[in-house]
């Protein structure tokens, strides 16, 4: 008992330090910029405690329960040397996840309420989780083909690029969206590790070149399905006028309410409900195997949702209201440059606490052996990520299309792959995809449409979206960036020795 309350203290003073920028950024901006003191103060400050709480009680269930079972499911499929059910096994986990998932169902409520209804939000995340489950079985295939990764996403983009020219420019910034919120927290470290199991178990792969890249795909065919989707709505569906929002979207202070928290956790269960039946189904009858460690796992998995639960009470609690009334209260001002700053810091801070990310990345600092540092690549997807949204902000307030910012981004991805080592590219590639999720997602999402709202000449359906699709494209050169420049010191003190 002391020895797991050692273990959740040093998780629990890891988590603050994470929330750390967030909370300095949201300071200054606060005080120094807007010049209030919010209202609900205490409120914000509870949140935050609780945010910090949640995020390290999930990582230590990720630890001892997700992680485990995934990498042992990808062992036991590899051992049984079936195919078909492995790939039926990837094509649901990325369904199941993908059509609860919480930031896909916020995205896809925002643009049918910005389309006016054009864009009917069930069948958007039916389009958007179908193409979620044919990336992961693609991907798990590619691990059991040995194929090099940088083929099929280079391949993707050009897709990308192709069906963007037949798509109507109302749906372009939301396809590119959708690429971004479709790995949330569960599904990440349990994609994270079939792939790194898969890649463990096959004689010839490399769990670090073959086992990461999942992610990736995950965020890549989303693009095309939703803009095929697109064309189809536009061109068959009523052609019905779309109307700016009337008003720029308002943050909503929290109210405690015991019915809502109560929900709230339902609706925790119900997101890891499917992943849970998927993995209990395949493991008794088509593996027929009992689960491993079976009281460890469970425990875990409690944790996982208790920890995921308090995670989402303290953002509502906490960063959300304060965050939205920041984002809109900056979008109403006259100065562009605070507007690109905030951006960039709010899009940094945030990625330094997202709870992907760090699975993700304590998963890449183990499987190199230390070859490459957790703290340096979250730092790297963070800078990635801030970039991308202060340019993403740009181009909004600009009025440039989305399109060919995405396309010069992409000509510089595979220029990149080219000169990273290969060890890298995997990782890089699912870093686009980690960043954008539970805490990043809404308060983007939400400075992209009040940017949108508050511009003369912008429509919130056209330009409001597409914030998140910066936010994922950068840190990919980023992370290929710091390979690129990691290897040539190697090369330097390889040569010196």
């Amino acid at each position: 008992m002391q020895d797991l309350l050692i273990i959740f203290l040093s998780d629990l003073k890891k988590s603050v330090k994470d929330l750390l920028p967030i909370i300095v950024v949201v300071g200054v901006f606060q005080f120094f910029v807007i010049q209030t003191i919010p209202h609900n103060l205490f409120a914000i400050t509870v949140g935050l405690s609780i945010v910090a709480f949640g995020l390290a009680v999930f990582i230590r269930g990720l630890e001892i329960g997700i992680f485990p079972i995934g990498e042992n499911l990808a062992h036991d499929f590899a051992a049984k040397g079936s195919l078909f059910w492995l790939l039926l096994f990837a094509f649901l986990i990325g369904f199941s996840t993908t059509v609860a998932e919480p930031a896909l169902i916020a995205i896809a409520d925002k643009a049918s309420m910005v389309s006016s209804g054009q864009i009917d939000p069930f069948l958007l995340r039916i389009t958007v989780a179908l193409s979620v489950g044919c990336a992961i079985a693609l991907g798990a295939f590619r691990i059991v083909a040995g194929h090099p990764i940088h083929y099929y996403i280079i391949s993707g983009y050009v897709l990308v690029v192709i069906v963007t020219f037949f798509a109507p420019k109302e749906i372009i910034g939301l396809a590119y969206d959708s690429g971004g919120v479709t790995t949330s927290t569960v599904t990440v470290p349990l994609v994270a590790a079939l792939g790194i199991g898969l890649a463990s178990s096959i004689k010839g792969r490399n769990p670090m070149i073959d086992g990461f890249g999942l992610i990736a795909f995950a965020s890549l065919t989303p693009m095309i399905f939703v803009q095929v989707y697109g064309i189809i709505v536009y061109s068959f569906a009523s052609s019905a006028a779309l109307l700016p929002l009337a008003e720029p979207i308002a943050a909503e202070a929290f109210v405690f309410d015991p019915k809502m928290i109560f929900l709230e956790l339902i609706g925790v269960i119900k997101d890891i409900l499917p992943i849970l039946m998927v993995i209990a189904f395949f493991q008794l009858l088509i593996i027929k195997k009992p689960i491993l460690r079976l009281q460890q796992t469970l425990f875990g998995i409690i944790l996982v949702i208790i920890g995921l639960y308090s995670f989402i009470i303290g953002l509502e609690m906490g960063l959300f209201p304060i965050g939205e009334s920041l984002a809109t209260s900056l979008t109403q001002t006259a100065n562009n440059e605070l507007i690109y700053l905030f951006g960039f810091l709010i899009g940094f801070a945030t990625t330094m606490a997202e709870p992907a990310l760090i699975a993700i990345a304590i998963k890449a600092q183990e499987v190199s052996k230390g070859l490459i540092n957790e703290k340096i690549l979250r730092l790297s997807v963070a800078l990635g990520v801030g970039i991308g949204i202060a340019l993403g902000a740009y181009r909004i307030v600009s009025g440039d299309p989305i399109h060919y910012y995405i396309i010069v981004g992409y000509i510089f991805v595979v220029l990149f792959t080219y000169f990273a080592p290969r060890y890298i590219i995997p990782i890089a590639y699912d870093s686009g995809g980690v960043t954008t999720s539970t805490v990043t997602v809404p308060l983007v999402a939400a400075l992209g449409l009040g940017l949108a709202s508050n511009i003369d000449g912008r429509n919130p359906m056209i330009d409001g979206f597409g914030l998140i699709a910066f936010a994922s494209l950068f840190p990919m050169l980023t992370v290929m960036g710091y390979g690129i420049y990691a290897q040539k010191q190697l090369n330097k003190t390889t040569k010196k020795e």
